[in-house]
């Protein structure tokens, strides 16, 4: 497929689906073992349960690894015209997006102008970006001159819209994909992340190519920066093609930009890439700004996110911190200047008590900052010179979430030159919609969804361990009875670096009669830095620790949850989890492990993105085998009694399928009760809706035969 990655993010996990977020584990990779040739198709089961062909029925958005849905439309793509005036956003219908335009002086989205590059017919209209005039919107739209078919599928492009004529052109006549496009501050250009005549997607998360030649040197695709004339259309690369770049921002005057980047595979290599600076001219060489990898500030080895240039193009922020994902932010705001020779940076946000995971150049002085803290989402405005909270300038929203939904997808918020902001809110109470306006006077824009919808209830859960305040999620059961006793299911999150938010929604397993716990256990993010590091060389020990600490809270202040019937489950990080707690404890009477991996000494060598495990393990498998060897369940195998369902995908680059081969032999080889579920041409998220409802029928069959109701 020739999509944008904002269209497969929209396609994949656009809306919260469950209150919980994926959010993935650490694993990119170019030329991991995947089955070659045409696999034959899944046999599904003999009987379907109605309630899951009810649930998944009624679903307007499937989520690629949990095992649920959402029944309510999210907005997505909002971008603030620079004057604060306009407010642009998309929605999905299942056939395509549309492009709003609301006037926030009298929002009335019924009135809406609805932006498409023709008057009739579905179109995926996706990514608005307005012109520093706020006289234009670049989007992107699969209705091109090229494309008959405009389906989701189609190759993208790149269209002009003018806010004076009502009118849409055609800028771009690309083939590849494209994600994340800027204009230029001067207005006369645009620049976009590009791989130019991709075969698949440039992230971990698509299906992988099918192994063959050269593994490693053949077919590999660099993603660049690319800029196009706003009038004209003409290109010009802007990155060499010695360099993978993962993001970037244009300096204030328009001849230079800020991007991270790494020496190809792009996929490996995103965990040591290094912040360059280079001027927008013809033969330009890239200058390093800031290198983690060989710094020696507390950045040394650590990961970059959202690279933005101050308005007097004096200094470059970014998210700094340990981070085992792409996509998945989180760390402090750590500051440089264009020209670092000493390879320094500063620290803005030292100490501080939660995971920013997002910010934003307000003056030349101070940042907006979207923070994670303990499952409420802040914003606060820091002072860069002072590395201190500006007093008074912090608004707690709750127990909610900001804009898009999953690794990499929309910013958290739109900010306009005079201070107006514009945001997707949901939440546990509050299903997604459009907000704007500033900061003290904020109003609702749309009402898309009915607040008074059947939804989970979920509360926030708080407990200690071992010296730990560690924070996760309980969902109660669909028309809960305190009388009664109900079986718990243990979620399991990725990453590590990650978090479970809350989120509004239905959930497959509360309507099933089942408690939903989502723990957010040490080495997620939402309690600082330290917090997050506290995992580092102790996968599966001290996280599994405050998960089972957090299982007994809950179970003591719920007593209808019943601890004779108790399930984990986790995809990612979390099938590592849950292989891992099987070989630790015998209190699960049953496990299901999603793209887990037990062996991370075969692992380190099955897999092309070993990067990402040196900051977590310290050293490679080849000069410390040892701290590999103690975070593998594999070498405690015969301590597993609980039955363990193991789900993978067969083109899965960031676990490859021969680690469940591994797991599920050896258990069944020893006689525990197990079985082994391969989906063909899936990657580390599942794509087919066939298969997503079939896992989860998989796993309720699971649930009932080992964890049956009494």
């Amino acid at each position: 497929m020739s999509l944008t990655r904002t269209q497969l993010q929209h396609q994949r996990y656009s809306s919260l689906v469950r209150p919980g977020i994926i959010l993935l584990a650490a694993a990119y990779t170019v030329g991991a073992l995947a089955q070659s040739g045409n696999p034959a198709p899944i046999q599904p089961l003999p009987t379907h349960d109605p309630r899951l062909v009810d649930f998944w029925a009624n679903a307007t958005n499937t989520q690629a690894i949990y095992f649920s849905a959402t029944h309510t439309q999210a907005p997505s793509g909002v971008a603030l015209s620079p004057d604060g005036a306009t407010v642009a956003w998309t929605i999905g219908d299942g056939k395509g997006f549309a492009l709003h335009l609301t006037p926030l002086a009298h929002p009335n989205t019924a009135a809406d102008k609805i932006v498409s590059p023709i008057n009739a017919g579905p179109c995926f209209n996706t990514s608005p970006v307005w012109s520093p005039d706020s006289k234009t919107i670049a989007y992107t739209s699969t209705c091109t001159t090229e494309n008959t078919a405009k389906s989701g599928d189609a190759q993208s492009q790149i269209f002009l819209y003018s806010v004076a004529t009502c009118q849409s052109r055609q800028l771009t006549h690309i083939t590849g994909i494209f994600q994340a496009p800027v204009w230029a501050p001067d207005g006369k250009s645009l620049a976009f992340l590009f791989v130019e005549n991709a075969t698949r997607e440039s992230s971990p998360l698509a299906p992988i190519t099918p192994w063959s030649g050269v593994i490693g040197e053949d077919g590999i695709e660099v993603q660049r920066v690319y800029s196009v004339d706003a009038i004209t259309g003409q290109g010009a690369w802007l990155t060499p093609t010695t360099l993978h770049a993962y993001e970037f921002d244009f300096a204030p005057d328009s001849k230079h930009i800020a991007f991270t980047a790494a020496i190809p595979p792009g996929d490996n290599n995103w965990w040591i890439a290094k912040l360059f600076t280079i001027a927008i001219t013809a033969n330009a060489a890239p200058q390093v700004a800031f290198d983690p990898n060989t710094t020696t500030t507390a950045m040394h080895g650590l990961q970059m996110a959202l690279p933005r240039f101050s308005p007097d193009g004096k200094r470059i922020a970014f998210i700094g911190g340990l981070m085992s994902d792409e996509g998945s932010n989180g760390g402090d705001v750590w500051v440089v200047t264009p020209k670092n020779d000493d390879n320094t940076a500063q620290n803005i946000t030292p100490d501080i008590d939660g995971s920013p995971s997002f910010e934003i150049w307000l003056t030349k002085e101070t940042l907006g900052l979207v923070e994670n803290r303990r499952g409420h989402t802040l914003l606060a405005t820091y002072d860069a010179d002072k590395q201190a909270m500006v007093p008074g300038r912090v608004l707690d929203f709750g127990e909610v979430i900001l804009g898009g939904f999953g690794l990499g997808g929309d910013a958290p918020l739109s900010v306009s030159r005079n201070g107006v902001l514009a945001f997707v809110k949901s939440g546990h109470e509050t299903p997604a919609e459009l907000w704007a306006g500033p900061g003290a006077a904020l109003r609702q824009i749309t009402n898309l969804n009915n607040p008074n919808a059947p939804h989970a209830h979920i509360e926030s859960v708080e407990w200690t361990n071992e010296g730990f305040h560690v924070q996760g999620w309980l969902t109660y059961p669909s028309n809960y009875d305190p009388t009664r006793k109900y079986p718990v299911l243990v979620q399991v999150h990725g990453g590590p670096s990650a978090a479970v938010p809350t989120g509004w929604g239905r959930s497959l397993w509360a309507e099933l009669g089942f408690f939903e716990f989502e723990p957010n256990p040490r080495g997620s993010f939402g309690q600082g830095e330290k917090f997050t590091a506290a995992n580092r060389k102790d996968f599966g020990y001290g996280d599994l620790r405050d998960i089972l600490s957090g299982l007994d809270a809950v179970e003591k202040q719920v007593p209808a949850i019943d601890s004779n019937r108790e399930a984990i489950t986790g995809w990612s990080y979390g099938g590592f989890m849950t292989m891992f707690a099987v070989t630790q404890t015998n209190r699960f009477k049953a496990a299901i492990a999603g793209a887990g991996n037990p062996n991370w000494q075969s692992y380190y060598g099955e897999n092309s993105i070993d990067q990402w495990m040196i900051p977590f393990f310290g050293k490679t498998v080849y000069d410390d085998p040892a701290v590999y060897a103690k975070s593998s369940a594999i070498n405690f195998i015969h301590n597993v009694k609980t039955p363990t369902l193991v789900l993978v995908g067969d083109r899965d680059g960031e676990v490859p399928a021969p680690q469940s081969f591994e797991f599920w032999h050896a258990l069944r080889a020893l006689g525990v009760k197990t079985q082994l579920v391969v989906y063909p041409n899936e990657g580390h998220l599942f794509e087919n809706p066939d298969h997503i409802r079939d896992r989860s029928e998989r796993v309720l069959q699971w649930l009932n035969t080992y964890m049956p109701a009494q």
